[in-house]
């Protein structure tokens, strides 16, 4: 079942991606993303999660962004993971001309559900995630001359992530070494949509990546985030470098 999700959803990045940017109401972007995640296990029932993301502008001129998200992870099984988390969005604004911080709070549960193959003799692992996110965004105003935040609007958003990883050698275990990895991630508005639609963003992303050891990943990437705004759509390309600790 979950495999077929997955090729459903592949069908729909090529969709997504290819259809969207012949609109010629399209804006094209260019901007990095740097991200860490780390994972450490406090016991076999339970680990902590955080992550931490830094978002440029367009044409990579300033922080547009930056992302503090920890949470709870309770191991039901060996391959599933349910957790609980809190994140922090810090939004640079700008109106008339004055610059200025936003904030968006965010509770959110999630369910995981991994799974390994083996492809062309090599492990191949294959992870569903499942997101759910209570939105609190920050609404910007201007007050002697300065940005503040005028009141917090509510939204709810699902979010379904794929996220494919293949040794670039042949190997019975893959503990370090090269590999390829192949992610996509699905937005939809479920409550408040901001954009007045179900559908919101789509991520889709390739990278080459280096696992130093079983605990320690780093890779970098390309990223097509296609946007649907209320009036606008935007494709943003994206330059990512990520690194992935698990202890």
């Amino acid at each position: 079942m979950l495999s077929k999700l997955f090729l459903l959803q592949s069908c729909m990045i090529f969709l997504i991606i290819f259809s969207g940017p012949l609109k010629a109401q399209t804006q094209q972007t260019f901007t990095g993303w740097s991200a860490a995640f780390f994972t450490y296990k406090i016991n076999p029932r339970f680990s902590i999660h955080f992550d931490g993301q830094a978002r440029s502008t367009d044409q990579l001129k300033d922080i547009q962004s930056f992302i503090i998200r920890p949470g709870l992870n309770y191991h039901i099984k060996n391959n599933m993971i349910a957790t609980l988390g809190y994140a922090y969005i810090g939004n640079q604004r700008n109106i008339i001309a004055i610059h200025g911080w936003v904030p968006e709070h965010r509770i959110w549960e999630q369910f995981i559900i991994n799974q390994k193959f083996t492809v062309l003799n090599r492990p191949f692992t294959l992870q569903h995630r499942f997101r759910l996110e209570q939105r609190f965004m920050g609404q910007p105003a201007v007050e002697q001359n300065e940005l503040v935040t005028d009141r917090y609007d509510f939204a709810q958003r699902l979010r379904y992530f794929t996220r494919a990883i293949v040794p670039v050698s042949e190997t019975t275990s893959f503990t370090d070494g090269a590999f390829i990895a192949l992610q996509n991630e699905i937005f939809a508005h479920i409550q408040n949509a901001p954009n007045g639609k179900l559908f919101d963003q789509n991520r889709a992303y390739l990278a080459l990546g280096w696992r130093v050891n079983p605990k320690f990943d780093i890779e970098a990437g390309y990223m097509n985030q296609y946007s649907l705004g209320r009036n606008n759509k935007t494709v943003n390309n994206i330059i990512q470098v990520a690194a992935y600790l698990r202890l």
